[in-house]
């Protein structure tokens, strides 16, 4: 005997759309770095909480120094070989591989190929 469930009501948000929650990558509206490209698929002024972003770095280059910050973060490597670095120690990682950087972890990442590194950059942006 079945029967029919109700659904909790959810709270509208009006200013998402499905027109603004599927963002193709476009190279043209991506930002030009010292070390490459980023590009924001869900930036802090769009999300609740998470960020999405794309960023490609030049050979021989990294996004900025070894740093630490509150939020977790996670790289997904989606081209190339990286160098991640994470608490005094190194590996290099390539594609299909998501890398962990802890809460307050000294961290970075860097291009050790001699192609271009493209990975995602998944943030919890603690606001």
């Amino acid at each position: 005997m079945g029967y029919a469930q109700k659904v909790p009501e959810t709270k509208q948000v009006s200013n998402y759309t499905i027109e603004n929650c599927v963002n193709q990558f476009d190279l043209s509206k991506a930002k030009k770095t010292n070390s490459g490209y980023q590009y924001w698929f869900a930036d802090k002024k769009f999300t609740e909480e998470n960020t999405l972003k794309m960023s490609i770095v030049e050979p021989g280059k990294s996004t900025h120094a070894p740093h630490r910050h509150p939020e977790e973060e996670f790289f997904y490597i989606l081209e190339g070989k990286a160098s991640f670095y994470l608490d005094g120690k190194t590996v290099e990682a390539g594609p299909n591989t998501s890398l962990y950087c802890p809460p307050n972890s000294e961290h970075g990442i860097s291009n050790a190929g001699d192609k271009d590194l493209k990975y995602l950059v998944i943030k919890k942006d603690l606001r």
